[in-house]
């Protein structure tokens, strides 16, 4: 065989392996079952920029293969200007594929957000800093984190208690647990909104704020994810500790998760389309 030949052949089987991976590296690995619940999670994604919209990309990408109706927003939904254009650049435009999709976004507040937005029809708060949605076996509780009272307590315990769903699914903007460096854990959160989650029976809880993704592994009992990379990134932020399952801080990132009976799935992608995380978590005995 000629040198040039030879040369054509390695290219051409490189070729071939760099679209097999990258095949590979966006498929879905959630079984995807008929019926089953589908929903994505994003956080401190509204910057506006290139990497969001590469993310939002990605996403309507994903949701050709995995249907997903729903997204949960973790706070930071907007950064810097907060007004009408703003709301279009950073948020219906990056997501048009989406919203036109029927998709629907579920939004809570973080530090960066105006709380005016609370009235944004496509954020769904029906203008409630806190407020809930259920869908099958599912019930989400979207919390406002950055000023917490206790009218809001009480309404989340009696929203909790109530709550005849199996699975109870708690999303708000400052993470209970985080290896982030430049935050870490909100303890202060951690003190007014563990006991309610341990008491009632929360089985799984988002946060963002800080922008790296990590899953934690599970506080007394309870699964708790960081997600606070779909817009912004502090590449290197993730320290390690015993309580660290998963990081990942060198790509923006969102997450896919789907329920079906007791048993939870999830994959966090990246924006360039590759899986860094994913597993599944069995709903945990009544306490």
């Amino acid at each position: 065989m000629s040198h040039k030949n030879a040369a054509r052949l390695l290219t051409t089987l490189l070729l071939v392996t760099a679209t097999l991976w990258s095949a590979a590296a966006q498929e879905i690995t959630l079984p995807s079952a008929p019926g089953s619940v589908k929903f994505a999670a994003i956080g401190d994604s509204g910057s506006g920029d290139r990497g969001q919209y590469d993310v939002a990309n990605q996403m309507a990408r994903f949701h050709a293969k995995f249907p997903f109706d729903r997204v949960i927003m973790l706070g930071d939904n907007i950064y810097g200007g907060q007004g009408a254009q703003d709301l279009v650049k950073k948020f219906s435009q990056p997501y048009k594929a989406l919203l036109d999709l029927g998709v629907k976004f579920y939004a809570s507040l973080g530090n960066h957000d105006d709380p005016i937005n609370r009235q944004y029809p496509l954020w769904n708060m029906g203008g409630e800093l806190y407020y809930t949605h259920a869908t099958q076996n599912v019930r989400f509780f979207a919390l406002d984190s950055s000023k917490i009272d206790q009218k809001e307590l009480a309404w989340l315990e009696n929203a909790l208690k109530s709550s005849k769903e199996d699975w109870k699914i708690c999303y708000f903007h400052h993470p209970l647990y985080s290896d982030g460096a430049t935050h870490g854990s909100s303890i202060d959160v951690r003190v007014l909104f563990e006991p309610l989650f341990l008491t009632y029976g929360v089985n799984v809880v988002f946060a963002g704020h800080d922008h790296i993704y990590e899953r934690i592994t599970p506080q007394k009992g309870i699964y708790y994810f960081v997600e606070g990379a779909s817009g912004q990134l502090r590449k290197g932020d993730a320290r390690s500790s015993a309580m660290n399952a998963k990081a990942f801080d060198q790509d923006m990132t969102f997450m896919l998760v789907e329920i079906a009976g007791n048993q939870l799935s999830f994959q966090t992608i990246s924006r360039t389309g590759t899986t860094v995380d994913s597993g599944t978590i069995q709903r945990q005995a009544p306490r």
